[in-house]
């Protein structure tokens, strides 16, 4: 078996090379692209001078003085052998820190962190808010509260800075008894 070579045509030959040279030129526009200087970025708008009366300073509990109080709040509760979720949020209700603890309910986690809420919200514990309710059914409607003892609120001076949230002991006071030991154990500023 011979092989023939073909003969290409000198039009296939012209386009040939004309692709060549095209692929050859992107590439090396591209190189030249990449490495050239970036234009200047456009000049920064002036920020707006706002006089001291318009702002506010607030105080935030530091993750490491939520955990403390997570910790102390579950230890509490282990100690007298219950099994318990942790939360703990800041001033505007957004958590900081929560702890599972070995054997809590499913049901636990989410409730902590709404006790929590509820806490911090209203400056109180939660046990004291459950008896508003009489006076105003209403409260519980409001979404992300939980009207069930178990939320201690952290303040720094007379604002609420934090809220801590225990659920999963078989009552609300032992719940809210263990909030407060979290809430003590950062109460000396650490």
């Amino acid at each position: 078996m011979q092989h023939k070579a073909e003969k290409f045509s000198t039009r296939a030959k012209a386009v040939t090379a004309v692709a060549v040279l095209a692929a050859v030129g992107a590439g090396v526009a591209g190189a030249v692209s990449a490495s050239a200087d970036t234009p200047a970025a456009a000049p920064a708008v002036a920020a707006a001078a706002v006089k001291g009366k318009a702002t506010t300073t607030s105080t935030h509990l530091t993750v490491d003085a939520a955990t403390d109080a997570a910790e102390a709040a579950l230890k509490a509760a282990r100690k007298e052998g219950q099994r318990v979720s942790v939360a703990v949020v800041d001033r505007n209700g957004n958590t900081i820190v929560t702890l599972r603890g070995d054997g809590a309910g499913p049901q636990a986690y989410d409730s902590a962190v709404k006790k929590a809420y509820t806490a911090v919200s209203w400056n109180a514990p939660t046990s004291q808010l459950v008896k508003r309710l009489e006076s105003a059914p209403t409260l519980k409607d409001i979404p992300g509260t939980l009207f069930l003892a178990g939320g201690a609120p952290v303040a720094y001076g007379d604002a609420p800075i934090a809220g801590i949230g225990v659920a999963g002991a078989p009552s609300g006071d032992l719940d809210e008894k263990f909030a407060q030991a979290g809430a003590a154990a950062i109460a000396d500023g650490r």
